[in-house]
């Protein structure tokens, strides 16, 4: 399969689909005020062609960050895109498409991936679809889109997550996730007084959990939201860490990004040598595909507020393009598998 990127950092859509041809699955990522207009027209070029968007800045060897792209995957392969909606109320509703698509497309774990844009309510909707996709055990990847709105095949739905399923017919398919971020100390905390439907976390260890956040790292209040991008909070889930990221200040608690319950045991983390892991990370995925067709990654908002303020982004995706035909997207939040996890990579590679 060939993938193609196309972009226009004045949202002119002509200019990011020039020299697209016979696409046989696309992905858009439009501003918020084009998305509409951009979704129509998209279906109007290509009728027929399985597609879905959500709004975000899309990428290859640079951000665009308020205009359109369009990356599309061209021959070797087959996909059909659907919607599940009501993701806050019962998005299992509507997993019987899921399933329909899965047999349509005759989906098998070593070739097949499911791409999935969510306007919401995320951890709800990776679990809801894994329970389509864990008995074929194809893997995922996706992300959080802007503005609480996604699109499928030519249409605009809130409160619903886009999804494809997209077969390679050339080879394998294998998911990866990059995280950046290493344990500090010997820190263990058991969360309380959490408010799970806004992502609060109340105490930790019984004790307010903006305090022992302050203490530990010795920062204000004023330098929480930023100390984040550097000291995240880390869900151990068996041998991998998720990351949690703190999104607010509320009174003596923290809002964050992902849902913590009560009783959930939590870590504090460090920022790593993310040029090194970068690094190894490219060089695991050479070695277990020397040959790539593609490879459609996502990367966290705070990963890419990190990068562009220690002037690394440019450097960042000049390496990642050593893996050959690379594009992806700027998430407010991040898929792998079943997971929802923050300030993290994930990507598919294609044979």
């Amino acid at each position: 399969m060939q993938q193609f990127f196309g972009k226009s950092p004045g949202g002119n859509l002509s200019e990011a689909v020039k020299g697209l041809q016979n696409p046989k699955f696309i992905m858009l990522f439009s501003n918020n005020s084009q998305f509409e207009v951009h979704v129509k027209a998209l279906e109007k070029l290509y009728p027929n062609v399985p597609s879905i968007g959500c709004i975000g800045m899309g990428y290859s060897t640079g951000v665009i960050e308020n205009g359109v792209c369009v990356i599309a995957f061209c021959g070797g392969i087959s996909a059909t895109a659907n919607v599940l909606e009501q993701v806050s109320v019962m998005p299992v509703k509507y997993i019987h498409r899921l399933e329909e698509d899965i047999r349509k497309i005759n989906a098998a774990h070593k070739d097949t991936v499911c791409i999935d844009f969510c306007s919401g309510n995320d951890a709800c909707v990776l679990t809801t679809i894994d329970t389509a996709l864990k008995q074929n055990k194809i893997s995922l990847v996706g992300g959080t889109g802007d503005a609480g709105k996604v699109s499928a095949n030519g249409r605009i739905y809130e409160d619903s997550v886009a999804y494809a399923l997209v077969k390679n017919h050339n080879g394998r398919i294998k998911t990866y996730k990059e995280n950046i971020y290493r344990q500090l100390g010997n820190y263990r905390f058991i969360a309380s007084n959490t408010d799970r439907a806004n992502y609060i976390i109340g105490s930790l260890n019984g004790r307010p959990a903006k305090q022992v956040y302050e203490e530990i790292l010795h920062v204000t209040d004023k330098e929480i939201l930023t100390q984040t991008f550097q000291n995240p909070f880390g869900k151990l889930n068996g041998n991998d860490t998720c990351i949690i990221s703190i999104k607010d200040v509320a009174g003596n608690a923290l809002a964050c990004f992902r849902q913590v319950n009560d009783s959930d045991v939590l870590i504090l983390l460090q920022l790593g040598d993310y040029e090194a892991i970068t690094r190894q990370t490219i060089a695991t995925i050479c070695q277990e595909f020397p040959k790539r067709s593609a490879v459609f990654s996502v990367n966290c908002l705070f990963r890419y507020k990190l990068f562009s303020e220690r002037n690394y982004m440019q450097t960042y995706l000049h390496e990642m393009s050593a893996l050959g035909s690379h594009a992806g997207f700027v998430g407010y939040g991040e898929h792998y598998n079943n997971r929802f996890v923050n300030q993290s990579m994930t990507c598919v590679v294609f044979e």
